[in-house]
């Protein structure tokens, strides 16, 4: 696999796009532009955080996912659905339920990713322990913030917990029961529900990894409302399906606080959406926090209760999780228990396949292989940056002045991009009118000129 770009999840269609500007005035890492009249994803850039997602009003951004009919590919079909899929639905309907009806949709076996927690907290805190010249010691949990740091911060990559995700330990675990069971690999597939794009692009490219734990990936607004549709059309449902797969403390390991709760470590902070993910670690990496130990970071409001994928209102869902969990915490008290012996008696085979190679940066800075031209192409960057006006007014088709200084170092456009070089260019008769004109055809279509020109 190339190191020089990801597989990304989120996709635009340049047939509905109409060039708004913003989703590149609200991607955290720059990485949007646009040309022809079109949003276009600079790949080595882009984290898929889903930022533009949220906020493309026209549905231009879309997030790609396998067919659900893949699923037949395999005669022993395994969901891992993750506890926040659960928390999207009324308080009326019971997680066995929605157990039921996922088994009536084609599935054969059924269980919550966040299972294995309790696992990967464990090494987690192992690791902390074992590594205390590494700190701040951060979390590998969220797709969105490994890429965020591989691009914008990979300085910080040797910080990176270098251990699978919980999914990936469930994953692993249910593959082994199977096959233990006398079931042939080749026979068994594993679909995992996503709350998001960025684990989706993870399971496609996993980070460290040549292959991934999972099969396929389904969107989770999809599957939610598939499962709705089915409970609503009737009620009954199979009772003796059982929906004790996990402890109180897994049900909310994937929201804001999940890991943080369980880190056995002095100082540590856990901290959620992106923009508040970039803040913070610009602050590590100054050097301007002192003694912390770890770092819980996720890229949604709410973490991933917030994932693009979900269906209902973020603060909502993380409020039935919670009751989830204190019921789960009840039951446990009083003698209930869930799969998690079941899966303790596995934690040997699990720990020998938990870590991931060596996670590399993959700096969207990186300007050349060659360390003289990069450096000239810098000092080119500074240049051009400090001759723009530093409006960041975006009619050059790119997010900032300092994103199109880069790009004109880097070949990809022009300072006559610019419309404040163009007026001053006209004014020193280096440039025509009609190639002013032509430039902003290049960047916003001709139709939207056309467009305005009829308006007016």
């Amino acid at each position: 696999m190339s190191e020089n770009f990801f597989y990304h999840a989120l996709k635009i269609d340049h047939k509905i796009c109409y060039g708004c500007t913003l989703c590149m005035r609200n991607c955290p890492t720059e990485a949007i532009r646009v040309r022809n009249g079109k949003a276009t994803i600079y790949e080595n850039k882009c984290v898929d955080c889903g930022e533009c997602y949220k906020v493309c009003p026209s549905g231009a951004v879309y997030v790609a996912q396998d067919d659900f009919k893949s699923i037949y590919n395999f005669k022993y079909r395994v969901v891992l659905m993750p506890s926040v899929f659960l928390g999207q639905f009324p308080e009326d309907i019971k997680a066995s339920q929605v157990y039921s009806v996922i088994t009536e949709l084609g599935f054969t076996h059924v269980m919550e990713v966040e299972a294995s927690a309790m696992i990967h907290s464990k090494l987690t805190n192992q690791y902390i322990i074992d590594n205390e010249n590494k700190k701040p010691l951060i979390s590998t949990f969220c797709p969105a913030i490994v890429r965020l740091i591989q691009v914008k911060f990979p300085a910080l990559v040797d910080n990176l917990i270098p251990m699978k995700a919980p999914v990936d330990f469930t994953a692993t675990y249910l593959r082994k029961k199977l096959i233990d069971e006398g079931i042939d690999e080749k026979d068994i597939g594993i679909f995992y529900i996503t709350p998001c794009a960025a684990k989706i692009a993870a399971t496609k490219s996993p980070v460290g990894e040549d292959k991934s734990t999972v099969d396929g990936v389904l969107n989770m607004d999809t599957m939610y409302n598939m499962v709705y549709k089915q409970i609503k059309q009737h009620k009954d449902y199979d009772k003796t399906i059982s929906a004790n797969d996990v402890s109180s403390d897994c049900v909310i390991f994937s929201l804001t606080n999940g890991e943080k709760r369980l880190a056995n470590c002095r100082k540590s902070f856990a901290i959620d959406e992106i923009h508040n993910v970039i803040e913070f670690l610009e602050k590590v990496e100054n050097d301007e926090i002192e003694d912390l130990d770890f770092l819980e970071l996720r890229a949604c409001d709410e973490s991933c209760a917030g994932g693009i994928l979900t269906c209902g209102n973020r603060f909502l869902i993380n409020d039935r999780m919670m009751q989830r969990a204190r019921k789960w915490a009840d039951r446990e008290r009083n003698g209930e228990t869930s799969r998690k012996k079941e899966i303790l008696k596995e934690e040997k085979y699990l720990v020998e396949n938990s870590h991931v190679g060596k996670i590399l940066p993959r700096s969207m800075m990186k300007l050349d292989e060659n360390t003289s031209i990069a450096f000239q192409k810098l000092t080119k960057i500074r240049e051009i940056e400090s001759k723009l006006p530093q409006t960041d007014c975006n009619v050059c088709g790119a997010p900032s002045c300092h994103a199109l200084a880069e790009d004109i170092a880097c070949d990809r456009a022009n300072m006559s991009d610019c419309v404040f070089m163009q007026r001053n260019l006209e004014m020193r008769n280096s440039l025509k009118i009609e190639e002013s004109v032509e430039i902003m055809k290049k960047i916003w279509g001709e139709d939207k000129l056309l467009d305005f020109i009829l308006k007016k």
